[in-house]
């Protein structure tokens, strides 16, 4: 959570933090300012002390809203600056930096960077700013174990309530989908509106994206909506121009966030318009069993990949191959059980069998869980996927329930 992050500088030895960029999609500068609109910034958290946030003049009004100690940006002139690089802009960026770190008195000690901007630029800038502050030691931590990174493991309520916020927005979106599905009909084994023209993914993937934008929500990760040999595929997104087909299984994986880059919800269910064949009924059948066996047998204290491995053991006990017996099996079931989910669709904890990305239940931890089969070449392809969390009285609970039904009903089919 964020009041670890202190703690987490004094056991990496680190003496500040400087985020670069604007706050849009940017989720360690999020982390901080929350959900205003900057489209470039500079924060500096020094140990044990708040945050300084410097920042365009005109997002100022924006800039107040974090409640951080504030500096425009170009009070430190940028012609200036320039002049003193011999017109070099990497050169001019770098010296600007460095005046605005010295106004927080920071200019040595060991100092971890986060942030956004384009490396072909920010490289040599940033070897600029090693020459303006060679008292500074810049900390390149392991990705996935940097100070923040273990700060976002644990979320306090406020983010909590708005994951599952976004939870609520995203199940009444998918609900409004399979009315919508349900109002149409079957003809020549595809779905088809009232004047007989075939519905597609597309179709589908537009309404979606149009209906989340009304409610201030987006999918700047992408969207899955995939059928047949696409839904054996975990991550295929699902062919626009295909028409929806019947009886096929249909991967339907959301995974919206709050509108400007702010949390995320992760949900799947997988479907079959108007009927589903005794083999796909089984494998879905597995995946059912698998997600009722496991999603009350999470407990805190327990390392993450130790689950991965019992469910691995579970789907090769019912006959279906796993990572566990192959790493390399693209059939069965092919990935990790789940991961945390924040202002990332994808960060920690993980859910894996590397022992060395495990991590113990905890509360405030977030995270997916979301066992599946997958046989491509049998046009087959299972998940069911719901977001959890961890309270702080150690009960751990699905954020938004929605249910688990297989067969959207279909006229004509």
């Amino acid at each position: 959570m964020k009041t670890d992050i202190d703690r987490l500088m004094v056991e990496a030895g680190l003496d500040g933090l400087v985020l670069f960029g604007g706050s849009q999609h940017n989720p360690y500068m999020a982390y901080f300012v929350g959900r205003v609109h900057l489209t470039d910034g500079l924060l500096v958290k020094l140990r044990n002390a708040e945050p300084v946030l410097f920042h365009r003049s005109m997002e100022r009004g924006e800039a107040e809203r974090t409640g951080f100690s504030r500096q425009v940006i170009e009070s430190f002139d940028w012609a200036t600056c320039l002049e003193r690089a011999q017109g070099d802009s990497a050169k001019a960026k770098a010296l600007r930096t460095a005046d605005m770190l010295q106004a927080c008195q920071l200019d040595e000690g060991r100092v971890a960077i986060y942030g956004q901007l384009d490396l072909a630029f920010s490289y040599p800038m940033m070897e600029h700013l090693r020459q303006a502050l060679p008292g500074i030691q810049w900390v390149m931590e392991p990705e996935g174990e940097t100070v923040l990174d273990k700060a976002r493991v644990t979320k306090d309520q406020e983010e909590i309530d708005s994951i599952r916020r976004m939870g609520q927005v995203t199940t009444e979106v998918v609900g409004e989908i399979a009315e919508f599905l349900t109002r149409q009909r079957a003809a020549n084994a595809i779905l088809v509106d009232n004047d007989g023209q075939p519905i597609t993914i597309g179709q589908v993937k537009s309404r979606i994206r149009r209906m989340l934008a009304e409610r201030a929500a987006e999918l700047p990760s992408g969207l899955i909506f995939s059928a047949g040999r696409d839904a054996g595929l975990p991550h295929s997104v699902g062919d626009d121009g295909q028409p929806l087909p019947i009886g096929q299984t249909i991967v339907f994986d959301i995974y919206p966030a709050q509108a400007g880059g702010g949390y995320y919800y992760d949900f799947t269910r997988t479907w079959c318009l108007g009927h589903a064949s005794d083999e796909i009924q089984t494998v879905y059948r597995d995946v059912l069993q698998i997600y009722e066996s496991f999603v009350s047998a999470f407990r805190v204290g327990e390392p993450s990949h130790g689950y991965q491995i019992q469910v691995c053991q579970a789907f090769e006990a019912l006959g279906h191959p796993s990572q566990l017996s192959d790493t390399k099996t693209q059939s069965g079931y092919v990935h990790g059980l789940g991961h945390g989910l924040g202002l990332s669709v994808h960060e920690a904890p993980s859910f894996s069998l590397n022992t060395m990305g495990s991590f113990t239940l905890t509360p405030g931890m977030v995270f997916t869980f979301e066992p599946g089969l997958y046989y491509p070449d049998r046009g087959i392809g299972v998940r069911i996927e719901d977001t959890l969390v961890v309270d702080d009285d150690g009960s751990i609970h699905t954020l938004v329930d929605y249910p688990k039904d297989l067969v959207i009903p279909v006229p004509g089919s």
